[in-house]
């Protein structure tokens, strides 16, 4: 069986009239037809058989396959007809004009068993006309991490793109990883991305700003009318009923990075998708100890704007652009500031319902619990302590009738070893006693196992990836896939799977790929 290829988004907007790769400004146009650049050595590093399975595609099993030739961009599917988006944005807070596809190609819509639609993109695939000079390719580090994080998060229920497949390309890619002006040849590779579309709300920005009005309309028509099932195109407010949706799916999504512990790095607008699909992986982290301005980006090191803590405050000024762009195709502009009410009602209900979950608790109820909250918060950032970890730590502790060992219990989450020793101990102990009076009535083993469906032992964590990325770039696939496996059930105990689930290590702490990284990473 193989997925049938359609083209709705080709056929509802207008294309590129110039043709190649050169670069170039691109108006009154949504796209820009290209071809994926052949690479010398295809070589399959990774694939999701799950997903793979969704579109009945088996996975390639000799190095001349089909499919294998397809996703190195060495061969078109049958009927495809690649193409790279147009697109503009807000980067670090400023209006960056057009930036698109630069190393990224559709190879087009396909439909999966249910008749679902989703774009197959393969990034690191060459120049495209929005690469700005650039070659358009990845290397294999950025994109393992990509490959890695996609199905990671997807497990962990948290909206995202997906990754079908990870492929070497048997070629050497130059990066100047630190920007310090020692670029070096790294091994290239190509990821390819599976979502119902890549469009980002910068995709509605550009036109906005180039007072473009009749290719904006044609974005948004064709988004609704092709992903949004639940409102009447036709109806005199349907731009409004979109537009908040979109505002509620990211305050959806925002506030599920904040349970796992997830910081983006580069919440730039043209990196929110218009789906609420966590998107754009590039110098994301994990929340190890407990650090709300805590970011993974050394770009952003200096303002951090991007920092965990201010996640929720950022895509609200994104989608604040967002509705800016499309104020020109609404009557009354107001019913716009109506979807941004919208986003703040949802993920303050929704941080709550999260918040109660992690914590065992049905909900939260008055100051008291409020205070239980803001209290732990305050009591984990006085050492270090993993966000993870604790939590998984926290469901441990039983109901006021038992006893327990405080020390063996949350020794795991505290990166200095004589913490619970300290003064931080005897807090940690007095908190625990206003936590274990509130949990007092209920069974200890279903808030145990409640817990433990919200709270993952297993995220991939930067110095997890890294180490696959260094076995990887020896030839040595086996780490990446037993990662893989590993980070497929996060939330169940696995055996034999104890290094996975440990804090991040001292020799980790400050070495490249494992705590900051780039942009370019």
């Amino acid at each position: 069986m193989s997925p049938v290829l359609v083209h709705r988004y080709l056929d509802a907007l207008p294309a590129d009239t110039a043709q190649g790769c050169s670069p170039r400004m691109v108006e009154h146009a949504a796209y820009s037809q290209v071809d994926p650049t052949p690479v010398r050595d295809p070589r399959l590093l990774g694939w999701s058989s799950a997903l793979a399975d969704r579109f009945g595609i088996a996975r390639p099993d000799h190095r001349d396959s089909t499919w294998l030739s397809v996703l190195a961009g060495n061969a078109r599917w049958p009927g495809s007809r690649p193409y790279a988006n147009c697109y503009g944005g807000h980067q670090f807070g400023h209006w960056a004009g057009q930036l698109g596809d630069g190393r990224a190609i559709t190879l087009g819509e396909f439909c999966d068993r249910a008749g679902d639609v989703f774009e197959f993109q393969l990034k690191g695939a060459g120049p495209t006309p929005y690469s700005r000079g650039a070659d358009g390719r990845a290397v294999l580090r950025s994109s393992l991490r990509e490959y890695l994080c996609s199905e990671a998060m997807h497990a962990l229920g948290v909206p995202t793109t997906r990754a079908l497949a990870l492929v070497g390309t048997g070629e050497q890619v130059v990066r100047d990883m630190f920007y310090d002006g020692n670029p070096e040849p790294e091994p290239g590779a190509i990821v390819c991305r599976v979502a119902p579309s890549f469009l980002r709300l910068g995709s509605f920005e550009l036109p906005a700003a180039r007072g473009d009005l009749e290719l904006l309309r044609k974005l948004v028509h064709y988004c609704i009318n092709a992903h949004e099932p639940d409102i009447d195109a036709a109806a005199p407010d349907a731009i409004a009923q979109w537009f908040a949706a979109v505002c509620r799916r990211t305050a959806e999504l925002i506030v599920h990075w904040t349970r796992v512990g997830f910081v983006h790095g580069v919440m730039n607008t043209d990196n929110l998708s218009i789906h609420g699909l966590t998107i754009d992986y590039g110098p994301y982290g994990w929340l190890e100890p407990y650090e709300p301005g805590w970011t993974p980006n050394t770009t952003d090191a200096q303002t951090l704007r991007y920092c965990f803590g201010r996640q929720p405050g950022i895509a609200q000024w994104n989608l604040s652009r967002f509705g800016g762009a499309l104020a020109s195709l609404v009557g009354d502009p107001a019913s716009l500031e109506e979807g941004l009410g919208a986003y703040t009602e949802t993920y303050e209900t929704r941080a709550r319902q999260m918040y109660a979950a992690k914590l065992g608790l049905p909900r939260l109820e008055g100051p008291s619990d409020e205070r239980l909250l803001q209290d732990l918060f305050t009591l984990l950032q006085r050492t270090e302590t993993d966000y993870c970890l604790f939590f998984r730590c926290l469901a441990e502790v039983p109901g006021r009738s038992a006893d327990f060992d405080i020390h063996a219990c949350f020794e795991p989450a505290y990166y200095d070893a004589n913490a619970l020793q300290s003064d931080v101990g005897v807090a940690l102990s007095a908190w625990l006693d206003r936590y274990r009076t509130r949990v007092a009535e209920q069974d200890d083993n279903r808030r145990r196992a409640a817990m433990h469906a919200v709270n993952p032992l297993y995220v991939p964590r930067n110095y997890l990836a890294q180490q696959a990325i260094d076995a990887a770039e020896q030839g040595e696939l086996g780490e990446l896939e037993r990662l893989s496996t590993v980070l497929s059930q996060p939330y169940r105990e696995q055996p034999g799977a104890a290094q996975y689930a440990a804090r991040r290590p001292e020799w980790a702490r400050h070495r490249a790929g494992c705590s900051a990284l780039s942009c370019s990473s």
